[in-house]
């Protein structure tokens, strides 16, 4: 283990398309969507242990969730969670960090990861990072880790990489030619086609300094509000820098503003069980299933002539199920849905209508 290497877990998101179970005031990053026993939070957490320091690790998280990552990782020290005081994407969130580590340790490498994606052969995935983190200390490159798609899928971002013009010595890492996010049905099947497209982990791994560069030459006006924080890093003066630098800071991810413009950018062509937990049916798709095919979770599920199912209630919730096939029954916070498998993308309808109709009640 090195004692150069830092991860940035990112977990500020709002995980709005897993609702009614993750709610504005508790995403599912703090919730056990698994039914394991941990949060996908906590299992990002434990799985980067393995791979770099513990006083190493950074969560990044919005301020009103310190709290939760306080409960859920009682071991990190309070400067090791990085509070945001508004959202403005990833790019911010990695500016940020990357400022503080600066002041910590010059030469780092850096990985930045969500907090919320699924990993089934963990010994594969140390194997890449391991690679990944060399690569990126012999050479000045920005590496995101790519994944082999298994079917067409329209919520992840894909990564075209060039095989002819874009091959170098180490086996399996390739030029990226071009980013594209979330295709549509048809332009998804195309990529799976082509051969020469890969879904977007959504994992970077780079030296501290190939960050900043690229943060200068790609998002200056980013990278001068987070620098103009020199010396109040890791101090009691940090909080209200950070305040007051999120008022005038840009809104946009890391792939947007650096990933599609940067020429240093490289894939490590990967396969070791990744799933971005994204969706319901992301969740179906990624853990086992019982003989009705079916995905339950909660004590007391009573299931006739019904298969195909993703069923999420509270324990001490009596539900009984008949003729279901292919469905989402999800209940919390006294809200109950009931929606086909297929048809997830109404999520989105609801939330809007709801917002509509009851303000941030049930969000």
């Amino acid at each position: 283990m090195n004692k150069d290497t830092y991860c940035v877990i990112m977990a500020g998101g709002l995980g709005s398309r897993f609702w009614p179970v993750s709610r504005a005031d508790y995403p599912k990053q703090f919730i056990d969507i698994l039914g394991t026993g941990e949060t996908l939070l906590q299992i990002t957490y434990e799985r980067f242990l393995q791979l770099v320091p513990e006083e190493n690790i950074l969560v990044v998280t919005n301020e009103r969730y310190r709290t939760l990552v306080e409960q859920q990782l009682p071991d990190l020290y309070g400067s090791q969670i990085l509070a945001e005081p508004s959202r403005r994407n990833t790019a911010p969130c990695l500016a940020y960090a990357c400022h503080k580590i600066k002041e910590i340790n010059p030469g780092a490498q850096v990985v930045v990861a969500p907090s919320d994606h699924i990993i089934t052969n963990e010994n594969e995935f140390f194997a890449t990072m391991q690679e990944a983190l060399d690569a990126s200390s012999d050479n000045p490159w920005i590496l995101t880790l790519g994944i082999k798609p298994a079917r067409p899928e329209t919520e992840y971002g894909y990564i075209q990489y060039d095989e002819v013009k874009g091959s170098t010595p180490r086996k399996n890492i390739i030029k990226v030619k071009t980013f594209t996010e979330k295709p549509d049905q048809e332009m998804a099947a195309q990529f799976i086609e082509s051969g020469d497209f890969l879904w977007n982990s959504g994992i970077f791994v780079g030296a501290l300094k190939t960050w900043l560069d690229a943060f200068e030459k790609y998002l200056p006006e980013v990278n001068s509000t987070f620098r103009a924080g020199a010396g109040k890093y890791n101090t009691p003066a940090e909080p209200s820098f950070i305040r007051s630098a999120y008022t005038v800071c840009k809104n946009i991810s890391i792939d947007y503003g650096i990933m599609e413009k940067a020429d240093n950018t490289y894939v490590y062509i990967c396969s070791f069980g990744w799933s971005d937990l994204g969706t319901w049916d992301a969740l179906y798709s990624s853990i086992p299933k019982d003989h009705n095919h079916s995905i339950v979770q909660g004590n007391r599920v009573k299931m006739y002539n019904s298969k195909g199912c993703l069923v999420k209630v509270p324990d001490d919730k009596l539900t009984i199920l008949h003729g279901l096939e292919d469905f989402i029954v999800a209940e919390d916070n006294n809200t109950l849905l009931i929606c086909k498998r297929s048809e997830e993308e109404m999520i989105r309808k609801f939330i809007n209508d709801l917002r509509v109709d009851y303000g941030e009640r049930y969000l």
